[in-house]
């Protein structure tokens, strides 16, 4: 059995890094990236994403870290398959994919995001877009683009796939009578 404190301290933690991560991300995606195409010079604009992007790094990092320890962690206690119903433990399923999927694209994107500013000092690449290479932007830079650009979307379908399963999976945890749950969770 697992201390509560620690319990809902890594609940916590994971709930934290997946607000922080999912928003992050989806605000890169959508809101940063195509902005960029307001300032007249393209270089200008790769060095606003890049410098940008390497600025979160270090929160996305934490935040996907957060998320994994804090699920993985449960998945050694609280949430093992014996201490979970049928459908419980398919949710569970589906919930390590998602957080393994999140942690392989955003890895994934950490490293074609550096690939991409190493193209230009300072980060310096000429870019349409965030995700959209320019004319003129050098062929391995705007591959590394169009990989950041599909990281990303999946990275983002894991995140809202994971905040999918939390609802569902706090949901069930909710419609079990509170004595039903004290006994469950003293007999595993």
């Amino acid at each position: 059995m697992v201390n509560d404190t620690l319990a809902q301290s890594a609940r916590a933690a994971h709930d934290w890094g997946l607000a922080s991560w999912l928003g992050g991300t989806m605000y890169g995606q959508f809101a940063l990236n195509p902005a960029v195409a307001k300032i007249e010079d393209k270089r200008e604009r790769g060095k606003v994403v890049n410098a940008a992007w390497t600025g979160y790094n270090l929160i996305n990092a934490l935040s996907l870290g957060s998320v994994a320890i804090g699920w993985f962690g449960s998945r050694l206690t609280e949430t093992r398959p014996d201490r979970l119903t049928p459908d419980e433990r398919k949710l569970a399923m589906a919930k390590d994919g998602f957080t393994l999927a999140a942690l392989a694209t955003g890895i994934g994107s950490a490293v074609a995001g550096a690939r991409l500013a190493r193209q230009a000092p300072e980060g310096a690449v000429p870019i349409e877009r965030g995700t959209k290479p320019a004319t003129e932007t050098p062929a391995e830079a705007a591959k590394a683009q169009r990989t950041l650009f599909g990281l990303g979307l999946l990275n983002i379908a894991s995140g809202v796939g994971l905040v999918i399963v939390n609802a569902l999976l706090g949901q069930r945890e909710h419609s079990r009578p509170p004595l039903r749950r004290s006994l469950l969770r003293r007999s595993r």
